[in-house]
């Protein structure tokens, strides 16, 4: 059967890679793009080509996402890797980075082979599995990273934890540096932010909600950013959600340390006060945090301090979700 030619019409062409943001059409043939640019929608056609009207939406690249829960193997009754990808698929996103935080966790060459092999079998869009920095995320004994990367681990990280053990951070970031591997960090000190519910402050306590304070992320992006220039390796803040926890990263890369940030959506969209009566669907790691908070991470979006935006997809069943906001 012939290729048929589809011709987009009425479309934003948008092309990071080249700075390319113009109005125009764009021509394809099967799985090809013969052409694009603002003068082709002018241009005339064989009467087998197919017109496509875009009304003015984004036509791009695939996009990826680097901060993703699928939960595959251990919780296939939430998501499994090929439902997961349909809905990537589905919002315009051809790449995925995988969290390590399943049943087993992903810390050993087999199961990245295996998340690999799932992937190929059952995935419609790329599967990038990121493997766990320690061993069960336990934080007590460092993974064989420089093996796991070779079977295909593209990034290492606890997942919604993080590494809470300064030596062990240390030594991490250290033979990262060998490899020139990316260690993704959540940033959020366990001691503090434990038994917490939500934001620290005035809403919580009138709720009645044990709170999260805002240094419990600064504090340990503090820290990262210290044993970051002692070893001069690679660091990606995958969620921040504070102006204070901005301002260090603006300074980390005035100095040029290595060192990237991300937010994900509902922490430049909603604030605490969307936790409303108990709304458990606003129950989020990092939490909803003030105000000032959200405008900050709008701001550091707008000038490139945030460099990626990442969905935090973390899918969970109806049970878990029907209980009451502190469980």
């Amino acid at each position: 059967m012939a290729r048929r030619r589809k011709l987009y019409t009425n479309a934003r062409l948008l092309d990071p890679a080249t700075g390319l943001d113009v109005k125009g059409a764009l021509l394809t043939e099967g799985d090809r793009i013969l052409d694009l640019g603002p003068k082709l929608a002018s241009a005339s056609f064989a009467g087998d080509t197919e017109t496509i009207d875009c009304q003015g939406h984004c036509l791009s690249p695939g996009l990826i996402d680097m901060h993703v829960w699928l939960r595959e193997p251990g919780a296939e009754h939430q998501e499994t890797i090929a439902t997961g990808a349909r809905a990537a698929a589905a919002g315009g996103i051809t790449s995925v980075v995988t969290m390590p935080n399943t049943e087993p966790v992903i810390d050993e060459v087999a199961l990245v082979e295996f998340i690999a092999r799932r992937a190929i079998d059952t995935s419609v869009v790329r599967i990038l599995p990121a493997a766990a920095i320690t061993r069960g995320t336990r934080g007590e004994e460092m993974t064989e990273l420089g093996l796991l990367a070779q079977a295909g681990a593209v990034a290492f990280t606890e997942g919604e934890k993080a590494v809470a053990s300064p030596r062990l951070m240390r030594r991490a970031l250290s033979y990262a540096t060998s490899f020139d591997l990316l260690l993704m960090q959540h940033c959020e000190d366990a001691s503090l932010a434990r038994g917490g519910a939500m934001n620290e402050g005035e809403i919580a306590a009138r709720l009645g909600l044990a709170g999260i304070p805002a240094v419990a992320e600064t504090i340990t992006l503090e820290r990262d950013v210290r044993l970051l220039e002692a070893t001069g390796s690679r660091l990606h803040a995958s969620h921040l959600s504070t102006q204070d926890s901005l301002d260090v990263v603006r300074r980390a890369k005035q100095k040029g340390l290595r060192l990237t940030a991300g937010a994900a959506p509902h922490n430049f969209a909603l604030n605490e006060l969307d936790v409303g009566d108990y709304r458990t669907f606003a129950k989020v790691k990092p939490p909803l945090r003030i105000e000032t908070d959200r405008k900050a991470v709008v701001e550091a979006i707008a000038d490139g301090t945030i460099d990626v935006i990442s969905s935090a997809h973390a899918p969970q069943d109806p049970e878990n979700k029907r209980l009451p906001f502190a469980q």
